[in-house]
């Protein structure tokens, strides 16, 4: 048997760590494992004065070895040093290192080498870490972390370690973040990559690299198969390896800003996918395939979508009852959707496989997004109905490549039914979301329809997502000298949705405080009145009294005409931004107001209307206003057509809410009748 067929008669494993080398040619800022008084002179000031803590240098290197059991493992090499110039920067000397896990197989660590470093009376005090002071937790099933803290810290003290990773999976290279929350003067990694194994690179943020090479060599890599009773036999597999070095200096530290999905979308950062294998005189073997082939893997998966294709006919009286007064499939889907909505209970989240059959889950009337929206399309199916999964990456769990089907990116399922030609995207695991209506969560991009014949993207782009607000005031005087005012409110959708929520859980009575404090003005909310509570497809309305005192003594009263305040500071308050803004969706907010000129007053002062534009046509806001003899009417509207941002719209987006902010803090002045 040839090279080739051996190696491939093995069970493909999965990888995803390095080994480290240090060129003397490389202008390195640091000699690992040896720390001289001047190295305390390190304060990375230069790239933030305020930083906790710098990483002085970071730097490891992932390579192949051939193993005993016919295969390869990765390993991966790392050495770190940091300097804690605050305590508030302690956190960053307990380390932890993540472990996959696969049945008997597990990645493991050696040769572990931890030290603080202090500088006492101008000599340089190492103090090692105690291995009986490194633990082990067991994240779960496919995950431990080994995990310790540095000892004798102190603010200034230099901290540095190193260590091996052996991993016997091999996919995936292990990724390397240039790109951390603390500053950087030096960051490196070289992988080193044989030609049989073919990958597909991707670098990810805006900063560039200091050094960026590719050398070759040949190497042979030693793979021994087990012989059973028999001696273990041996084979050489010689081929071309690629070194590659990527190196980045002076790297900023990334800092969490308003309307980001995730800040790790943008650190900056170097990903691997195995694409395919092919060893020196073979074929080709294709490992990442394509989303036909996954789509058609995981539909015939019994823990994903095995369940849909299936006779299920323990779902039949249930459906028939369920559906018995649909005049068409419309109504069909919606009542399917409203059933699963309004009786299962979402138990855990994330991830997209099923922990058991579809039957088990329908009859707990529990289980996670994915299982309940797996049910929420089988009954779909069953019921004749057009209808698939949808796999996405949350917003929070950052962008998912779509032309690489590389579903370990994808943590959520929802469904999508076809009714006459209209897609609906649905989530029955959110008990206030209405048909046809998804969750912030699921709007970053795209999602991917599992259907094996026609597995194209669904978009679900925060820009398509539209949420209007109109609130109405209406202002009247009352016979104490004061002003009633009625308030009438109409949330968008997922406002709506949000509002629902938190009136089963915390009530009425929270609710109506809740408004209370948002008020620019002391009140007292009475005559409380909402409607569509328990009926998420309808719209949500709700309207309320307060009475507004007016100091008759004053001669001046100051009166701003948006009671209740919407934003109060600008959200945008950096003077630069390196990475988009991401807004949760698109906005149109109205706000009307007409009232009586309180008893005893005239208008001493207006502010003036405006209306300005956002990029020309992305966007507007107007503020008008007029007085009349006895009556004062008031708009103002803001309307944003999108909602991602690029960086170089960010300060004209900036401006804009200034304006937005400054404007509708105006106030009209009442001045006493004379």
């Amino acid at each position: 048997m040839n090279i080739q067929n051996r190696l491939f008669s093995v069970a493909v494993c999965l990888i995803a760590m390095t080994p480290f080398f240090i060129y003397a040619q490389d202008k390195l800022p640091v000699k690992f494992g040896k720390v001289t008084a001047d190295d305390f002179k390190v304060t990375g000031a230069e790239l933030d004065s305020a930083a906790a803590v710098v990483v002085v240098a970071d730097l490891g290197t992932s390579s192949f070895v051939g193993n005993n059991s016919g295969w390869f493992d990765l390993e991966f090499h790392r050495s770190r040093r940091m300097r804690i110039l605050k305590r508030s920067g302690f956190d960053a000397a307990t380390i932890s290192i993540p472990l996959a896990v696969a049945g008997s197989d597990m990645e493991k660590i050696s040769g572990l080498k931890a030290s603080t470093y202090t500088l006492e009376d101008g000599k340089v005090v190492e103090t090692k870490l105690d291995s009986k002071s490194v633990f082990m937790d067991k994240a779960n099933k496919h995950l431990i972390i080994e995990k310790f803290t540095f000892p004798a810290l102190k603010e200034g003290a230099i901290v540095e370690y190193s260590y091996m990773l052996s991993s016997p999976f091999a996919i995936n290279v292990r990724p390397w973040e240039f790109q951390g929350e603390y500053p950087c003067l030096w960051s490196e990694y070289q992988v080193d990559i044989p030609n049989f194994f073919r990958y597909a690179t991707s670098s990810q943020g805006n900063l560039p690299f200091k050094i960026h090479t590719k050398e070759s060599h040949q190497s042979n890599f030693r793979v021994s198969f087990s012989g059973g009773a028999a001696m273990d036999d041996h084979e050489v597999v010689h081929d071309e390896v690629v070194t590659h070095r990527w190196v980045m200096v002076n790297v900023p530290a990334l800092k969490e800003e308003p309307f980001t999905t995730t800040i790790d979308n943008y650190v900056s950062k170097i990903e691997f996918e195995l694409s395919g294998v092919q060893f020196e005189g073979g074929t080709y073997h294709d490992l990442m395939g394509t989303w036909f082939k996954v789509c058609e893997g995981l539909m015939k998966d019994d823990d994903f979508g095995g369940d849909l294709s299936r006779n299920n006919s323990w779902m039949d009286e249930d459906l028939k009852t369920i559906t018995r007064d649909a005049a068409n499939n419309k109504e069909k889907a919606g009542k399917i959707f409203d059933f699963v909505r309004d009786h299962f209970t979402c138990s855990a989240h994330d991830g997209f496989w099923l922990s058991e059959p579809l039957k088990s889950i329908y009859k707990k009337r529990a289980g996670s997004e994915a299982e309940i929206n797996l049910v929420l399309t089988a009954m779909l199916i069953h019921a004749g109905l057009a209808a698939s999964p949808v796999i996405l990456s949350t917003r929070d769990n950052g962008f998912a490549q779509p032309i690489y089907p590389a579903i370990e990116r994808y943590n959520y399922v929802i469904s999508q039914v076809t009714i006459d030609s209209v897609k609906y995207c649905l989530d029955a695991s959110e008990p206030w979301m209405g048909f046809g209506r998804l969750p912030l969560r699921c709007y970053n991009g795209s999602g991917r329809i599992i259907d094996k014949d026609r597995p194209y993207l669904v978009p679900l782009s925060a820009d398509s997502l539209t949420e209007g607000k109109v609130t109405m005031a209406i202002l009247s005087n009352d016979e104490k000298g004061g002003i009633q005012a009625r308030i009438q409110n109409m949330p968008g959708n997922l406002e709506a949705a949000g509002i629902r929520a938190q009136l089963k859980e915390h009530g009425r009575q929270a609710f109506i405080k809740e408004i209370e404090t948002g008020f620019t003005v002391d009140a007292k909310v009475s005559n409380f009145e909402i409607d569509s509570i328990q009926q998420p497809d309808l719209p949500l309305n709700y309207a309320f009294d307060v009475h507004l005192a007016i100091d008759s003594s004053a001669d001046l009263w100051y009166f701003n005409p948006i009671l209740v305040a919407t934003r109060k500071d600008n959200p945008f308050k950096a003077s630069t931004r390196n990475y988009p803004v991401e807004m949760p969706h698109a906005m149109d907010e109205t706000y009307t107001l007409s009232m009586d000129i309180p008893n005893g007053y005239v208008v001493d002062e207006l502010p003036k209307s405006a209306k300005v534009s956002y990029n020309t046509d992305e966007g507007f806001f107007e503020y008008l206003i007029q007085a009349g003899a006895d009556r004062i009417q008031f708009r103002t509207r803001i309307k944003l057509k999108k909602a991602n941002f690029t960086p170089e719209d960010y300060a004209s987006l900036r401006d804009f809410f200034a304006y937005v902010v400054k404007k509708q803090s105006e106030q009209i002045v009442f001045k006493k009748k004379k």
